[in-house]
């Protein structure tokens, strides 16, 4: 819910955090958007938002991926978060406010992690060739050893360490490839990337760039635990899976290509939640440009209209700092297809930019971030945030429909690469 500034103005204000590649900081920025009820005269200044470092808090770490919970029972959300530390480890944190956010716990991971999800009960973790699921405390967030109940003690102490539920491996007798370099991003490059759950909370979806495919798993309801559903192959030979994002419904998914710059669309099976099949393919980047320049980064649905969201946001990020990266609006109808887009098994000729509604080029190549987050709706446009990690920036864009462009931006401190942002 937005925030009510308490100056004379009583303006709208928008918090959101946000981690980094290589700090151990969490930045707490405050958005103040246009003011759009300004007349078509007004100056441009009008219609310019602010972005402003509201907060620093300290972390154990650099925290690359970010998930904020809905609020739990004692009105406390939580945020886990990657964190790149020695030995790798994902992290629980109590936030209390904008600006007071306490360390719960932390939970060991066998590689370095390139995204968490989190339902009420578990936090599941993938990067390389494993991955982990975590128990949590029903009442706290915090987490706990496999089969601890909420009376018995939840080990919150930092330095306790805490056994995974459930162990994945996503090949067989194959190490990952890890120097232990951030720049090489260890496994995460020639691995398992990215967890996300289905919106009933009974699926879970990995991409895995190295082995070119996603795997579907089912969740057990009462403990939180995974059954392998499928390993489905992604539809070209060079992909790289790097998100699986579903939509609301349930019924599609999109799944972001990272080295094909490419999106496609699957339908789910409602009955097990976990077979895919392939109906649509977007491309993301200009018809000009090559896809061995970019490393497609996330892919997101707009939050404006519910749980029938108008819109697709998908960005790339370039593989040079003098290549920049751009994001790419895509038109919804109601079931989440794509507007426009054939479907792959009537049509012979495929248009890749079907349904295309805008190509934003971002202001610069994005880094290892250009991870695009929708926000708020004010007064009918959309706002998102755009992290770069190159220069350290994360800025604010406003869709109206038709328009993309830059209304606010920030630049975090020296040397602080901005990850990755949610809105509070």
């Amino acid at each position: 819910m937005p925030n009510m500034a308490s100056s004379s103005s009583s303006s709208t204000y928008h918090d959101l955090f946000v981690g980094t590649f290589n700090t151990p900081h969490l930045y707490t920025l405050r958005f103040t958007p246009p003011d759009n009820s300004s007349s078509s005269s007004s100056s441009a200044k009008s219609q310019q938002g602010t972005l402003d470092i509201l907060h620093r808090s300290p972390a154990i770490g650099s925290h690359s991926w970010l998930h904020l919970s809905p609020r739990r029972k004692n009105g406390i959300r939580n945020l886990y978060a990657t964190a790149w530390t020695e030995p790798p480890s994902v992290v629980a944190y109590s936030v209390n406010s904008p600006t007071d956010i306490q360390l719960l716990g932390q939970a060991q991971t066998k590689s370095r992690s390139g995204y968490v999800a989190a339902s009420e009960i578990a936090v599941y973790s993938a990067g390389g060739a494993t991955g982990e699921v975590f128990a949590l405390d029903h009442d706290t967030g915090a987490f706990v050893n496999p089969k601890a109940s909420s009376s018995e003690s939840t080990s919150t102490d930092p330095a306790t360490p805490v056994q995974p539920l459930q162990l994945l491996s996503f090949v067989d007798a194959q190490s990952q490839r890890d120097d232990g370099s951030v720049m090489d991003f260890g496994g995460l490059r020639h691995g398992a990337h990215s967890v996300d759950l289905s919106p009933s909370g009974s699926a879970l979806y990995i991409a895995d760039i190295g082995r070119n495919c996603i795997w579907t798993y089912s969740i057990d309801p009462s403990t939180g635990s995974l059954q392998l559903g499928e390993k489905h192959i992604s539809p070209r030979p060079t992909d790289g899976p790097r998100h699986v994002w579903p939509h609301p419904n349930g019924r599609v998914v999109y799944v972001l290509q990272e080295h094909t710059s490419m999106v496609d669309v699957f339908t789910v099976d409602v009955e097990t939640g976990t077979k895919l099949t392939h109906v649509q393919a977007v491309r993301i980047i200009p018809e000009t440009e090559q896809e061995g320049d970019f490393w497609a980064d996330e892919v997101r649905t707009s939050l404006s209209a519910g749980d029938r969201p108008k819109w697709m946001y998908a960005s790339t990020r370039g593989l040079t700092s003098d290549k920049k990266g751009y994001v790419a609006v895509y038109g919804l109808d109601d079931d989440g297809l794509i507007v426009n887009a054939p479907i792959i098994s009537s049509a012979a000729n495929q248009d890749p930019y079907a349904g295309l509604a805008y190509m934003y080029e971002t202001p610069t190549s994005g880094g290892w971030a250009n991870a695009v987050q929708p926000g708020p709706t004010i007064q009918g446009k959309e706002y998102l945030a755009l992290t770069d990690s190159e220069l350290g920036f994360v800025f604010i864009l406003s869709w109206d429909g038709s328009t993309l462009v830059e209304v606010a931006r920030t630049q975090l401190d020296q040397g602080a690469g901005a990850a990755t942002a949610v809105w509070l």
